[in-house]
């Protein structure tokens, strides 16, 4: 399952606001204006029908060796492509290939890179080796300084390691794991509700 996983993009590099999904209604809304220059340099947003919880944090804390909790959102996941997508709000195919192992206010809020699926000039890629290390500088610059406001020096996030694809895959598994632990099986539950509404 994790070789070619579907995500749903929020943020693409042109834009000028930070969305997000909106939990309760499902439609994407704006969290809120990028007030600074830090643009994401690439497709985000995340895996649908995935949950950082207690398996996700338990992986981060054996990884490095703190005390963890899951950050209780699905799974961010950057998708790299040679082609612009001009607006968010869209599901693309992509293959994961690597990830950030990422720290934010003493929980686990890791980032899985990945490749759009049959890109023309990235498509090939299979391991994080492969990316050329000043687009994962880019990266990780952006996710080091986003919420950092002029003259502060810290956003209370931080990297603490680089992973290639096994370890992406085994974040995005457990991630799926904690999902449907907290929410059970949503195909069962679809076929519920709508066996309810005959």
């Amino acid at each position: 399952m994790p070789d070619l996983v579907q995500c749903f993009i929020e943020v693409v590099p042109s834009d000028t606001h930070k969305y997000e999904i909106d939990k309760v209604s499902g439609y994407l809304k704006v969290d809120r204006p990028q007030k600074y220059s830090n643009i994401c340099p690439a497709l985000y947003g995340f895996i649908p029908q995935t949950f950082c919880g207690e398996k996700v944090a338990e992986f981060s804390s054996q990884k490095t060796g703190r005390v963890l909790e899951g950050d209780s959102d699905p799974l961010d996941i950057c998708v790299l492509t040679d082609r612009p997508v001009q607006h968010g709000n869209v599901l693309v195919e992509c293959v994961p290939i690597g990830g950030f192992r990422m720290v934010d206010q003493n929980e686990a809020d890791d980032k899985i890179i990945a490749v759009l699926k049959e890109d023309a000039t990235y498509g090939a890629w299979t391991d994080i080796g492969e990316v050329p290390a000043p687009m994962l500088n880019r990266l990780s610059h952006y996710f080091l300084t986003y919420k950092l406001a002029p003259g502060t020096s810290s956003g209370g996030c931080e990297i603490s390691a680089t992973y290639g694809r096994e370890e992406a895959h085994e974040i995005i598994r457990r991630s799926l794991s904690d999902y449907h632990s907290r929410f059970g099986d949503l195909e069962e539950i679809l076929g519920a509700a709508l066996n309810v509404m005959k």
